[in-house]
C-alpha cells in the first residue's frame, strides 16, 4: 500500500434481516504515527467493506470487528512512499489557500458535470477520455439522479432499492419525462417504491469505479450529495434515511483521498430542508469522517454561513449575472476561507442566462478569481441534436476556453511558493502577486480594457523581467528587464496581462 492509497478489507458477514442498518463493522487502524477508526458498510450478498486511507509510511496493523461478524479480523499492510503524481488529499493551507498534503500548492481548476455517472457506460467513457486530456483537477457530480431541462432520462440505476413501486406504470414514466417543464415549476413526484434504508449497492459500485478513475487521473471528485432537481422523492426521505445515508457515503467515500464533500448543490431552493438540517448534515460528515476532507454547500441565491467549523472552504455560486469573481477577495476578507467559485455562468447558447456566456467572458472571469486569490470552475452547455451537454451528461466538449484555461493553469504552477492574493493596482486592472513573494511576482490582468500601452511602477533596488501574455491567443513575449517606472508597449488587445518576475 502507498500512503494515501487506499486499503479495503472485504469480510463475509451477516445478511438476514436489512444488513444496511441492523448490524455494524469498524475497523481500527494503528500504527506508530496514528490509530483511526473507521467505519465500513454493507456491500450486498453477505460481503462488507472497510476501507482506510494511510496518512504516513510505514508498517499498519488493523482489526476488523462489529456485530456484523462473528469474530475480530486481523492483519497488517506496510505503507510505502507515494508513486508519483499522488500528493495526497487536499487541505485548507494558510487560511485562504488550498495545497495537496505534501505541501504542493493546489489550484482548484474545476468542471461540472452534475449527471455523467447517471449516463450510459460508453458516455462515462468518453467523459473519461476528454477528462484525460483536459487542464480540470476537480469535477462536480450528483450521486442522486437529476431531473431538469435537457435531464429528462431516466438513470441507468437509482441509488437506493425499490419496494412496492416496482408496478409503476412505464407509459406514465414517459409522457412524465418528456413533458416540458419551466425551469422553476415544481416536477410532480411518482411513487417509485423506494426503500431509503437500503442502498442499490449496483448504483454505488460503479461510483466507486469513477471516482477511482479519477484519482488516476489527478482529477478531485467533489461529490454533491444533495440536490433540488428531484421528480423520484429522494428530498422526502426522513431525517434518519438522511442521516444514514451520509453515513454510508463517509463510510463508502471517504478513504479515496482525491474526494471533497458537496452537501447540496443550491441547498437554499430545496423546499424540504431547513437550516438546522444543513447544520445537523455538515456537523454528522465532519464527526464521521477521520480524514477530515474539504466539505462545504452550495448556494442559489442566498450564501451559507461560511463560518461554520465544519465548513472548511467557500463553495459559491455568483448571485449577480454580470459581476462574478470580481467579489473573490471580498469573500476571503469575510470569511477567511478559500473561495472556489463552483458556477460562475457555463459557456453556451442555451436559453437560460446562466448556460449562454461566451468563451472569452469564461476565461475573463477565471483570471478575476485566481489573480484575486480564489479558484473558479467551467462548465459547457452548448446545444446539440443528441441533447448531450457537458455540463451535466459529459461527452465531449465543444467550445473553446478549456484550452485557455489549461493556459492559465500553467501560468499559476510558475507561482513561486504557496500561490497568489491579490494586490493593489490601479482602478482598470487586477494585480495577483505572489503570497511568499508580492514584490517578486506580479500579474496584472487587463480584462476588457485594450491599451496600447502601460506605466509599469516597479521597485527601484532589483531588475524585473517583464512578459506579455496574451491570454486569449496563449502567448508570453518577453518585454525586457526593467526597474523603477517603465512604459510596457502592448497591442492594443483586450485580455491582455503583464507579469513582472524579479531577476
Amino acid at each position: 500500500m502507498e500512503r494515501w492509497g487506499m486499503f479495503e478489507a472485504a469480510v463475509n458477514g451477516k445478511k438476514d434481516g436489512n444488513p444496511f442498518l441492523d448490524y455494524a463493522i469498524t475497523g481500527t487502524f494503528a500504527s506508530e504515527h496514528e490509530t483511526v477508526k473507521v467505519d465500513g458498510f454493507y456491500d450486498g450478498e453477505g460481503v462488507y467493506r472497510v476501507r482506510f486511507m494511510p496518512s504516513y509510511e510505514g508498517k499498519y496493523t488493523y482489526t476488523i470487528a462489529g456485530s456484523a461478524v462473528e469474530a475480530p479480523v486481523m492483519g497488517e499492510f506496510e505503507a510505502v512512499a507515494p508513486t508519483a503524481g499522488n500528493h495526497g488529499p487536499v487541505r485548507v493551507a494558510g487560511e485562504t489557500l488550498l495545497a495537496y498534503a505534501d505541501g504542493t500548492p493546489h489550484y482548484s481548476v474545476g468542471t461540472t458535470c452534475y449527471a455523467w455517472v447517471n449516463q450510459s457506460m460508453d458516455l462515462q467513457a468518453q467523459t473519461l477520455d476528454t477528462l484525460s486530456k483536459s487542464p480540470f483537477n476537480k469535477i462536480r457530480f450528483c450521486i442522486f439522479p437529476k431531473f431538469y431541462e435537457f435531464n429528462r432520462r431516466e438513470p441507468i440505476t437509482y441509488p437506493f432499492e425499490r419496494g412496492s413501486g416496482e408496478g409503476l406504470d412505464p407509459a406514465l414514466v414517459e409522457i412524465q419525462a418528456n413533458r416540458a417543464y419551466w425551469p422553476l415549476e415544481p416536477v410532480p413526484e411518482m411513487d417509485y417504491g423506494f426503500d431509503y434504508t437500503r442502498p442499490n449497492v449496483e448504483h454505488f459500485r460503479r461510483f466507486d469505479l469513477r471516482i477511482r478513475q479519477l484519482m488516476e487521473l489527478g482529477i478531485e471528485a467533489d461529490i454533491i450529495l444533495m440536490h433540488p432537481y428531484d421528480r423520484w422523492g429522494m428530498n422526502e426521505m426522513s431525517a434518519a434515511a438522511c442521516d444514514a445515508y451520509l453515513k454510508y457515503m463517509v463510510a463508502r467515500y471517504g478513504a479515496f483521498r482525491n474526494v471533497w464533500w458537496s452537501l447540496a448543490n443550491e441547498y437554499d431552493i430545496i423546499p424540504t430542508k431547513t437550516a438546522e438540517d444543513w447544520e445537523r448534515y455538515g456537523q454528522l460528515i465532519a464527526q464521521n469522517d477521520p480524514y477530515h476532507h474539504l466539505c462545504s454547500v452550495h448556494n442559489c441565491i442566498t450564501y451559507y454561513d461560511f463560518s461554520r467549523p465544519w465548513v472548511t472552504h467557500q463553495s459559491l455560486q455568483r448571485t449577480d449575472f454580470y459581476k462574478t469573481t470580481e467579489y473573490t477577495d471580498e469573500f476571503i476578507e469575510k470569511y477567511h476561507k478559500p473561495a472556489v467559485w463552483d458556477e460562475i455562468c457555463y459557456e453556451g447558447d442555451i436559453s437560460l442566462g446562466w448556460g449562454n456566456i461566451t468563451a472569452q467572458e469564461l476565461v475573463r472571469r477565471f483570471w478575476e478569481a485566481f489573480l484575486r486569490g480564489g479558484h473558479a470552475g467551467h462548465g459547457e452547455t452548448y446545444l446539440s441534436e443528441d441533447d448531450i451537454l457537458w455540463w451535466s451528461h459529459g461527452g465531449a466538449l465543444k467550445g473553446e476556453s478549456a484550452p485557455r484555461i489549461a493556459f492559465l493553469k500553467r501560468i499559476l504552477e510558475q507561482t513561486p511558493g504557496r500561490g497568489l492574493r491579490k494586490a493593489e493596482g490601479i482602478f482598470d486592472e487586477v494585480v495577483g502577486c505572489a503570497v511568499d513573494a508580492p514584490e517578486d511576482y506580479r500579474i496584472h490582468y487587463l480584462g476588457i480594457c485594450q491599451p496600447k500601452y502601460r506605466m509599469l511602477i516597479l521597485p527601484e533596488d532589483g531588475d524585473y523581467e517583464v512578459e506579455i501574455i496574451d491570454t486569449w491567443n496563449m502567448t508570453i513575449t518577453p518585454a525586457g528587464v526593467h526597474r523603477g517606472a517603465t512604459r510596457i508597449e502592448l497591442p492594443g488587445n483586450q485580455y491582455m496581462a503583464i507579469r513582472a518576475r524579479r531577476v
